[in-house]
């Protein structure tokens, strides 16, 4: 692991400037919002709130849904316009000296903590040791610290008691967990000890299971304290009547049973992916990192990745460039997991791709994940 500082990479740059780069028609696997989304069913219940703007929305209904659903005393939710509000409420409303970011990940966190004015300290982890945390990494005097799980980019899944022992008094731990709803069984989710492990907050968006990113709707779970501190940094009414009838919807029976199915069909399309990725000859080296995968993406490098990714454009495919990552560099690539069909027209594309002049693949380079 390290904590130094890498050259500045651009932190406001998002998988959709991927797809609207130029406004070609092309295979998204930049944006990792499960495809699909959203199902028949949410979207008669967000039409059917329609009926109700004329009201001021009334978030007590989604508030309650999400405490049931994770088990929780309502006064330690508070629903949030994405996951993002809640990145700028905790920049904010959190006075903290030493705010602690694990990289590499997304990068909303940093970007908002930097703009209130905090002096951001990364600990980057490393390929070499799976981009994994060790807690000791994190310096002690940290008393703000964010972390993502599983973690975009690398799809790394950390164990929960690992998170657990970054809590301690005096210190707000964040956990990022926007795409733990991926992962069968939400293993290692900390969700549960929100309120009862000192300064844990979690984050949970709606946007990638549910294709919810234009409703910004998501919810934060913590201590009761910190909920009404950081409530009071919202605007009257932050979350839209559609979006409070989308988030109760999510978290009804109907729908975490299609997430978890969701999710363990997603685990078998990366798996997929990732076996024909090794399969690729060695004139095309596209390899997954030396990672164990658990999100609904994956994290890739080429030894021309900037290149490879204007070629696979050319051949119809968005990927996601790595560069912006800190800890990260243009070697690196994320794929989202798609269905079988989509993987196999896309690494055809690869190695079309692969084929011309430009991207590295007659350049002498191994392709080694190590």
């Amino acid at each position: 692991m390290s904590t130094r500082t890498e050259q500045e990479p651009d932190l406001s740059h998002h998988g959709d400037a991927e797809v609207r780069e130029d406004g070609a028609a092309l295979t998204d696997l930049a944006v990792n919002v499960r495809t699909g989304t959203p199902p028949a069913w949410l979207r008669e219940r967000i039409t059917a709130s329609l009926d109700g703007l004329a009201a001021y929305p009334d978030g007590r209904a989604a508030r309650r849904a999400v405490a049931r659903r994770h088990s929780l005393p309502v006064d330690r939710v508070l629903l949030t316009a994405g996951a993002a509000e809640a990145f700028v409420l905790l920049a904010r409303g959190v006075a903290a000296r030493h705010p602690v970011v694990v990289h590499p990940q997304f990068t909303e966190p940093e970007a908002a903590l930097r703009a209130a004015g905090l002096p951001v300290r990364r600990v980057v982890l490393r390929e070499e040791e799976g981009f994994r945390l060790d807690p000791a990494a994190v310096p002690a005097e940290a008393d703000l610290v964010v972390v993502g799980n599983p973690t975009n980019p690398t799809s790394v899944l950390h164990p929960a008691a690992d998170l657990a022992a970054l809590a301690r008094p005096g210190r707000v731990l964040v956990v990022d967990e926007a795409f733990i709803d991926a992962v069968p069984g939400e293993r290692e989710s900390v969700a549960g000890l929100a309120g009862s492990l000192p300064g844990l907050v979690v984050l949970r968006s709606l946007t990638k299971t549910w294709g919810l990113a234009g409703l910004r709707v998501g919810y934060l779970l913590a201590d009761t304290d910190l909920v009404t501190r950081l409530s009071r940094g919202q605007p009257l009414w932050p979350v839209s009547s559609p979006a409070l009838a989308a988030a109760e919807a999510c978290c009804g029976p109907r729908a975490l049973a299609e997430a978890e199915a969701a999710a363990r069909r997603t685990a078998a399309d990366r798996h997929y992916l990732l076996e024909h990725l090794g399969r690729l000859p060695g004139a095309v080296p596209l390899r997954a990192a030396a990672v164990a995968a658990r999100a609904p993406f994956v994290l890739v490098r080429h030894p021309d990745g900037a290149a490879l990714r204007l070629r696979l454009r050319e051949q119809g495919f968005a990927v996601r460039r790595g560069d912006t990552f800190p800890g990260l560099g243009p070697q690196w690539l994320r794929l989202a997991v798609r269905d079988r069909a989509t993987t196999d027209a896309f690494l055809a594309a690869v190695t079309a791709a692969g084929d011309a002049p430009g991207t590295g693949s007659r350049s002498g380079h191994d392709g080694s994940a190590g």
